[in-house]
């Protein structure tokens, strides 16, 4: 435990906050801070206090092409004016779309996670004062999903490039996948999921009820429209993702389990995304994969088609243990922590071959703060 206590408080900035990593993510991601806090609620609710505090005070205000800002929503990644010189140019001043004290927004998730963990720490803290402060940033959050993360207004959260230089993937599977050749804008299963649970938490956490029961009815719908279009019957398991033309993109991957948490799954759907996780394809000794591996672009080191995410399987082990799913929510928490034991520490990710044996990943950041905090996590529930 002191080993893992002491990775946290490394990565805490003096803002309170938690950075994503060391040595070469130094800084406030949105939706890893988001998710940290999240994990870490029951060891220490003030840190995501500070990094909904925080976050809030860097809210978009304006539409910005070249940093992806918009009004209402929150950053993707952001480091102050005062980061030091060698760490920058060692580790980010070659990423021209970067620049210090300006952040950027090339994320879709992080505005429903600001609004979901905002939830969770009321719930937690009961300190209510906190939305009354900052009632203004969690409409302007709100307002965001309905008027510009849904681009095309069917009901769904789409993301795409809007610089050259900036990300293509901007969900949490960010990089490049291009084997998978979907057209932007794209709306990412898992996105869904969070925007049903943001709109829910939303509509009791806004004082304006005209705007909350729009956020209901939204909510309603969506669950309903996500449930006809993003199911694939074919592999009786939700789809990855739709891209421009609203194809489909018909994969297994870990992406469906954060949706159990979340409410927008029927239950009948639930028993199936469950079993489906827990094939062999899927399950390794040491954790869910992100891609099957029967899938013909699967590679056991590929960052996200293929390999193990720590904090993956924690988002998926959330919504079993709140459905009831104990059994399999037992099976990823003792999977996860044997593989900090096999590795001597857990790393940012690492790969699982078709023999169940651990495999590093080579740059795989360490100490990572959502490796980290799912450690914590398991072993304080």
């Amino acid at each position: 435990m002191n080993e893992i206590y002491r990775e946290i408080e490394e990565l805490k900035d003096k803002r309170g906050y938690i950075q994503a990593g060391a040595p070469r993510f130094r800084g406030l991601f949105g939706r890893d801070s988001l998710i940290v806090a999240w994990q870490l609620i029951n060891y220490d609710p003030s840190i995501a206090e500070k990094t909904l505090l925080t976050l809030a005070s860097l809210q978009g205000t304006k539409e910005d092409i070249k940093t992806g800002e918009e009004p209402g929503k929150i950053l993707h990644e952001y480091y102050p004016e005062e980061t030091p010189d060698d760490w920058w140019k060692e580790h980010k001043e070659q990423i021209g779309w970067l620049k210090r004290g300006k952040p950027v927004y090339m994320s879709i998730d992080s505005t429903p996670l600001f609004l979901i963990v905002f939830y969770i720490y009321l719930q937690k803290t009961k300190k209510y004062d906190l939305a009354k402060e900052l009632q203004e940033n969690i409409k302007s959050a709100i307002k965001w999903m309905i008027d510009y993360g849904d681009k095309d207004k069917d009901l769904f959260l789409e993301y795409e490039q809007t610089s050259p230089e900036g990300l293509f993937h901007q969900a949490w599977k960010d990089s490049n996948m291009h084997q998978l050749e979907m057209k932007p804008p794209i709306a990412i299963v898992e996105v869904q999921g969070y925007q049903y649970l943001a709109l829910t938490v939303g509509s009791k956490m806004i004082t304006n009820k005209n705007l909350a029961e729009k956020c209901i009815d939204r909510a309603k719908k969506l669950k309903t429209k996500f449930n006809k279009k993003f199911w694939s019957k074919k592999n009786n398991f939700y789809i990855l993702a739709l891209d421009k033309d609203k194809k489909p993109i018909d994969r297994i991957t870990s992406n469906p389990g954060h949706l159990i948490f979340t409410g927008i799954v029927t239950k009948n759907k639930t028993d199936k995304i469950v079993k489906r996780l827990f094939q062999k394809d899927m399950l390794t000794k040491y954790g869910i994969r992100t891609y099957s591996s029967k899938e013909k672009e699967f590679e056991t080191l590929s960052y996200h088609m293929g390999t193990v995410w720590p904090h993956d399987n924690w988002i998926i082990a959330q919504g079993l243990r709140q459905k009831g799913y104990n059994k399999e929510y037992n099976k990823i928490k003792k999977s996860i922590l044997k593989a900090k034991k096999e590795i001597g520490f857990l790393p940012e990710l690492y790969g699982v071959d078709t023999n169940n044996n651990i495999v590093k990943y080579r740059d795989a950041c360490y100490p990572q703060a959502w490796a980290s905090g799912s450690v914590l996590s398991f072993l304080l529930d």
